[in-house]
């Protein structure tokens, strides 16, 4: 297992609520996750899949929704994570584990995104990048569609 951590964050200008909603919603938006469509019931212990297309190859990334903090206010989901495209095998080994933290902040939202085991320092670092480009989807997607 990897030992490495990517992490990405941005500032929204939008509610918590307007967030959390982008983040939980199904369907397919092209600015967020490379356009691909989310599909998941958004209940603990319930599967979630990505299907799309990147740098045209076919993905279906998949995982589960272990965590999801919405007492109050909503500001925790953790999944866990699985691409094909990694070239591994699907074993639990090989599988990220994303914790999403959106905490209210002056102004807006904060969100912050870390993916786990990653192998070494370039693979959190790709993935950091990779992680805050669809960070920054989500942030366009909230921005224009606040309640």
């Amino acid at each position: 297992m990897g030992e490495y951590v990517a992490r990405a964050e941005i500032d929204v200008a939008a509610p918590r609520s307007t967030v959390w909603k982008v983040l939980t919603s199904n369907g397919a938006r092209p600015e967020i996750m490379f356009g691909a469509e989310v599909v998941s019931d958004w209940r603990v212990g319930s599967k979630i899949v990505w299907r799309g297309e990147w740098q045209g190859k076919l993905f279906e990334d998949h995982g589960r929704v272990i965590e999801l903090e919405n007492r109050e206010e909503p500001w925790r989901i953790v999944l866990t994570h699985f691409s094909p495209l990694s070239g591994l095998p699907d074993e639990p080994d090989n599988y990220h584990t994303l914790r999403f933290e959106v905490d209210a902040i002056p102004g807006g939202t904060r969100i912050t995104l870390d993916q786990d085991n990653n192998p070494t320092r370039e693979a959190a670092e790709h993935a950091q990048g990779n992680w805050a480009q669809m960070l920054a989807g989500v942030k366009t997607v909230a921005e224009r569609d606040q309640d």
